[in-house]
């Protein structure tokens, strides 16, 4: 089992840009895929990027190709998510989980899920 734990949540004018962190409190993260999802509520909770395990693969949902980056550091057992040019539809709270397989996109093939760190998009 391992404890996730996301932060660089907050509130932003659009076209601005975030960093959310996502870190690791017990065993290393390094043999895992990861992923970020969002949820609003109201919604399901969306996909929005993922990557393997040594960070040589990254997939995003279309909605946020070309403006958000996943990248890891197994050094410090964290993965980034930057999320450029901001947009109000943003808006939502923000998790990662550990994969189950490179490259999976739906919610039920994750785990470890974090809290979640809250993003307001102002327009």
């Amino acid at each position: 089992q391992v404890q996730l734990v996301e932060s660089g949540g907050g509130l932003v004018h659009a076209a601005r840009s975030l960093r959310l962190s996502c870190a690791a409190s017990s065993r290393t993260l390094s043999n895992n895929p990861l992923g970020w999802f969002r949820l609003v509520p109201g919604k399901e909770r969306e996909f929005v990027a993922t990557i393997a395990a040594r960070g040589d693969f990254t997939q995003y949902a279309d909605s946020v190709k070309g403006r958000f980056t996943i990248t890891r550091d197994n050094s410090m057992n964290t993965v980034y998510l930057f999320m450029n040019k901001l947009k109000p539809e943003d808006t939502a709270v923000y998790f990662c989980a550990t994969a189950r397989f490179t490259g999976a996109t739906l919610p039920a093939n994750y785990a470890n899920w974090g809290r979640g760190t809250q993003v307001t998009v102002s327009s």
